[in-house]
C-alpha cells in the first residue's frame, strides 16, 4: 500500500507561484511513475502533469505547458510541482497519484492506484 501526502497548497494572486509537494511511504518510491490532477468544483478531475519513475520523462497537460514543472527526488521519496504564472483557472484543488504500472495513457486517471487527499490552490484576480 503506497501513502501520498501533498502539501504547499494555499492562496496567491495571479501572476504569483506555488510549490506544491507529495511525500510517498509504504513503496520503493522509484518504482513508482507520479501524476498531478487537479479538479475545480463542478468539474471533472483533469491531468496536469506526470512523470516516469527515473524522472527522464515528462508531461504536460496543454493548459499548464511553460508554467508549471514537475520534478521529482528519489531519495527524498518526494515529488514536485512548481507552478509559476499561476491564473484564476488553475484554482482548484490538486491531487497527487501513484502508478506501479507503466500506461500509454498517462493522462487517464484510472491508470494511477493510489491518491492523495489533495491539497487547495486558489488564484485570486
Amino acid at each position: 500500500q503506497v501513502q501520498l501526502v501533498e502539501s504547499g497548497g494555499g492562496l496567491v494572486q495571479a501572476g504569483g507561484s506555488l510549490r506544491l509537494s507529495c511525500a510517498a511511504s509504504g513503496r520503493t518510491f522509484s518504482t513508482l511513475a507520479m501524476g498531478w490532477f487537479r479538479q475545480a468544483p463542478g468539474k471533472e478531475r483533469e491531468f496536469v502533469t506526470r512523470i516516469n519513475r527515473g524522472g527522464s520523462n515528462t508531461y504536460y497537460d496543454d493548459s499548464v505547458k511553460g508554467r508549471f514543472t514537475i520534478s521529482r527526488d528519489n531519495t527524498k521519496n518526494t515529488v514536485y510541482l512548481q507552478m509559476n504564472s499561476l491564473k484564476p483557472e488553475d484554482t482548484a484543488v490538486y491531487y497527487c497519484a501513484a502508478a506501479t504500472l507503466y500506461s500509454a495513457a498517462y493522462y487517464n486517471p484510472r491508470v494511477y492506484e493510489y491518491w492523495g487527499q489533495g491539497t487547495q490552490v486558489t488564484v485570486s484576480s
